[in-house]
């Protein structure tokens, strides 16, 4: 055992001794980590360096003065070698410095290497896992290293940290001021005016239960069962998103109610030949000659985002819950129908069976899995291929299902992505 871990355990043994107990359980061993040399040194972990090779403490500065310099309160993500957190700590004014550790055996590896008593021993400092909380604390920032090492048990939290980190960037296509946007709002406008508010929907499948079915790959694995249930007198409501809608129908599956927000829908994926009775939901942004086309019944709604305000101002709508996926307005549509139930299908939000969809060829709706570069855990705790935005959507939903705690809800399937405040419906998990 070395000198500096020695020293650093002391202290946290003291301090925290519950985190003392599961870091003496970490297997720093399988942490393959190298010392890089430049101006500096840092520790490397599978060709990422953990700080600056040159300049650890500038590096440090850097990151600090993105904090706010009046907080009292603020989060660290990840603990690197330590440089950070002693950055902070020199803030008088700061009263409490929660650290947030991303990879326990990291940390552990970094304990036997590197004096970290400066920060560990100040009164201010709160020491905990990052997924010992249910979710992310503000303001925080977080270690970019360790956004890609973090280890499983903390990846609910990297994603979420990696989802607020990308907001901004992300809703930069959907500036209210840009040309196409104005237009296509313009030529949603006649359609929004001539059907009817989504709120007519609002109460009306009080206790109910609500299949919502998403286009994940799992979703072929329950075709069969869902015609099935689909076939009885009494059964759920069926609501799926719009790329399931022609999957569904291939498989003799009708939907009561289809939901679209996304501006790139095409007949293609909403043929309209045999829409009669079949309910669609729309947000303007759908194009406006898919909407005419369609035989059912229409209604118009609108989310929180800017971009609908000044049109909020010529047609009034209810707002439906939007979070860069489709699936979320189809859930909160469900849970705004009033229902007391609902179960989930193909919301994987991932690659399951090496698919990225179902009912679609590989590339289809998106990048292919082969251009797969991050994961996520499924529901048997094993890691599963994704994309990045795959794992924004999952915190907003799983966000949402936990601001909705009247409602049971379900996931058909283990091998999509595991959802926190789901339970699995053992009707169709196998």
């Amino acid at each position: 055992m070395s000198e500096f871990f020695q020293a650093n355990v002391e202290v946290i043994q003291q301090r925290w001794p519950a985190l003392f107990e599961r870091l003496m359980a970490e297997d720093s061993a399988s942490v393959q980590a190298e010392l890089t040399q430049g101006l500096g040194s840092t520790l490397s972990v599978a060709g990422i360096q953990l700080t600056s090779r040159h300049d650890r403490d500038h590096e440090a500065r850097i990151q600090a003065a993105s904090l706010p310099q009046d907080k009292p309160r603020l989060h660290v993500y990840g603990t690197g070698l330590g440089d950070l957190p002693a950055v902070l700590l020199e803030r008088a004014g700061l009263e409490r410095l929660y650290v947030h550790i991303l990879n326990g055996a990291l940390f552990a590896l970094v304990l036997q290497l590197i004096d970290q008593r400066q920060w560990l021993q100040d009164s201010r400092v709160e020491l905990l896992y990052a997924s010992d909380l249910a979710d992310i604390c503000t303001p925080f920032f977080a270690l970019p290293a360790e956004m890609l090492l973090a280890d499983d048990f903390n990846a609910k939290i990297r994603d979420r940290l990696v989802s607020e980190v990308h907001l901004s960037f992300n809703n930069r296509e959907f500036d209210p001021q840009l040309p196409f946007i104005k237009q296509r709002l313009q030529d949603c406008l006649p359609v929004l005016l001539a059907d009817d508010d989504v709120a007519q929907l609002f109460g009306t499948c009080a206790g109910r239960e609500i299949y919502v079915i998403g286009t994940g790959p799992t979703l072929e694995s329950q075709f069969a069962r869902l015609a099935a249930v689909r076939a009885q007198t009494e059964r759920p409501l069926f609501i799926c998103v719009d790329t399931a809608y022609r999957p569904l129908r291939e498989h003799g599956i009708v939907p009561d109610i289809v939901v679209s927000i996304d501006q790139r829908i095409s007949f293609r994926h909403l043929p309209c030949e045999e829409s009669d009775g079949i309910t669609l939901v729309y947000l303007p942004m759908s194009d406006p000659a898919v909407l005419q086309a369609w035989k059912g019944k229409r209604y118009g709604g609108y989310s929180a985002s800017p971009v609908y305000a000044a049109l909020r101002e010529q047609c009034s709508r209810a707002r439906l819950h939007v979070g860069g996926s489709v699936i979320h307005p189809a859930t909160d549509l469900a849970v705004k129908m009033g229902a007391a139930r609902i179960t989930l299908f193909g919301a994987d939000f991932a690659f399951p069976m090496n698919k990225t969809h179902a009912g679609w060829d590989d590339g289809e709706l998106g990048p292919g899995v082969s251009q797969a570069r991050h994961w996520v855990l499924d529901g048997n705790g094993q890691r599963v291929a994704t994309q990045l935005n795959f794992r924004g959507y999952l915190c907003v939903l799983e966000r949402y299902i936990a601001s909705q705690p009247q409602v049971d809800f379900f996931n058909s399937s283990r091998a999509g992505a595991l959802i926190v405040g789901t339970r699995f419906n053992q009707e169709f998990v196998q």
